[in-house]
Order: structure tokens, then C-alpha cells, then sequence
């Protein structure tokens, strides 16, 4: 099992962080290292595809937070674990609190604050990421934890790249030109990590602060799961972030 780490964000003893691939894992053919229980899989095989990513980490399954995920822009600040209706996005300060996000070719963002210790993580897919996820999860760590984001660190991690992720008209329009492109084919393509990161620099995320993950989950496909690729056959990876003592 291959787990992603962030050259940035592993600097910093007070965290933990990894990113599970497709690669590994007890589920059967292409799911491999599947970690959602909402592909079809066999819930005994997702748990012990669980157990096997986050106990690599020494995460406790207990001590998991997620947002349901609905392609919102929403951030929320939260205290404890468990599951968070109608966000795509979670912040805390609290110990022992781990934000997971699960993607399969949306782009994952992670945060770390070293001075108020506060962390939080995004789901950015084409809607989120349009009405502005990234700068949203920033300005929750500003007005909930008084966070500086001259003094924030960022991931963000694979997903689909700029050279696959192909949409319609009606959603290029949705984004700057500076990250939609035309193929030889007529068709529109989307740099969604480039568009995340000019977010996060926005907010005032210095520009060396900022990781970016080459990855693109659509390209590599004996890497990564991707939605785009594999339809209903795709399993799903998430990335954990949380605060240790």
C-alpha cells in the first residue's frame, strides 16, 4: 500500500496527513484500496480497506470526521467527530479530530495553520471549486481560530488534471480563462488545481506555502481511482489531516 504525503505538510510533528491510492486493499479487480462505502463494495471489505489506511497513520476509526459531501462551497468548524450534513468542507483546532475527504478525480485540499494549530480540509469538485471552496476554508480558519494565512501551509493533492478534465461550455464559463483551455478536438478543458490554488493565494496563502501533486487521477490509472474514468465501477480515496499532542 502506497499512502501520498506532502513534502509540505510533513514538516510539521504536531500533524498527521496521508492519502490513500487505488493501489493495495482487500476489495476486489479495479477497487483495490476502495475506502467509501458507497461504490458497491462489500462493507467488510471496506472496513478492513480502513483499518489497513488509517491504522498506517495510527487513526483510530473512532476518531474520523467527514463532510457528506454534496459539491457545496460550505466550510464548517467542528469539535468532534462523526458525519457533517451539507458541507464539503471541515476546520478545526481540536486534538484528535481527523477531517477525511474522499475523491475520485475532485481535487482534495488540506490546511495547517502551525501557529493556531488548526487544520481543515476541502472537497473541491467543479461547483465548489467555481464558487470559491478554497477561499471559503480559509476564511473559516481566519474568523473562527484567528488564523494568519501568511502563516498557513497547503496541500493539495491529485486529482483530475488540466491535460483530461474535460466539461461543456456551461461549466468552462464558470471559470477564469487563465485555467480553461480548448483542445485540438473543440472541447473544453479545466486546470481545477490551478483554479484552487489562485484561491488560496487570494486569501493571502503565500505562494511557497502552496504543495501541488502532479498526480492526475484520470491519466494514471493503475494509481489512483477516478470517477471520470471508471463510471460506477470506481472505487474511492481520501486524505486524513488532524492534530496530535
Amino acid at each position: 500500500m502506497e499512502i501520498i504525503r506532502s513534502e509540505a505538510l510533513s514538516r510539521y510533528r504536531q500533524i498527521v496527513f496521508g492519502m490513500s491510492t487505488r493501489g493495495g486493499g482487500r476489495s476486489p479487480g479495479g477497487l483495490g484500496m476502495n475506502l467509501s462505502f458507497n461504490v458497491g463494495d462489500d462493507k467488510v471489505n471496506v472496513i478492513e480497506n480502513r483499518r489497513i489506511f488509517f491504522g498506517a497513520l495510527h487513526i483510530g476509526l473512532d476518531e474520523l470526521a467527514f463532510p457528506m459531501q454534496c459539491h457545496s462551497n460550505t466550510v464548517r468548524s467542528i469539535q468532534t467527530w462523526g458525519g457533517y450534513e451539507d458541507c464539503d468542507g471541515l476546520a478545526t483546532n481540536d486534538f484528535g479530530v481527523f477531517i477525511v475527504i474522499s475523491v475520485a478525480d475532485c481535487v482534495p485540499i488540506f490546511l495547517f495553520d502551525p501557529v493556531t494549530r488548526a487544520v481543515a480540509g476541502v472537497h473541491a469538485g467543479w461547483r465548489g471549486t467555481s464558487s470559491g471552496i478554497a477561499k471559503n476554508a480559509v476564511a473559516v480558519m481566519k474568523d473562527t481560530f484567528g488564523s494568519d494565512p501568511r502563516n498557513i501551509t497547503a496541500f493539495i493533492g491529485p486529482a483530475a488534471g488540466k491535460c483530461c478534465y474535460e466539461v461543456g461550455d456551461e461549466v468552462a464559463e464558470k471559470f477564469d480563462d487563465r485555467f480553461v483551455s480548448k483542445t485540438e478536438s473543440e472541447k473544453w478543458r479545466v486546470d481545477m488545481k490551478g483554479a484552487n490554488r489562485q484561491q488560496l493565494e487570494s486569501e493571502g496563502i503565500l505562494q511557497e506555502n502552496i504543495e501541488v501533486h502532479e498526480g492526475c487521477t484520470i491519466h494514471e490509472s493503475d494509481k489512483y481511482h477516478s470517477y471520470r474514468r471508471d463510471g460506477n465501477s470506481s472505487g474511492r480515496m481520501m486524505g486524513v489531516i488532524g492534530i496530535v499532542r
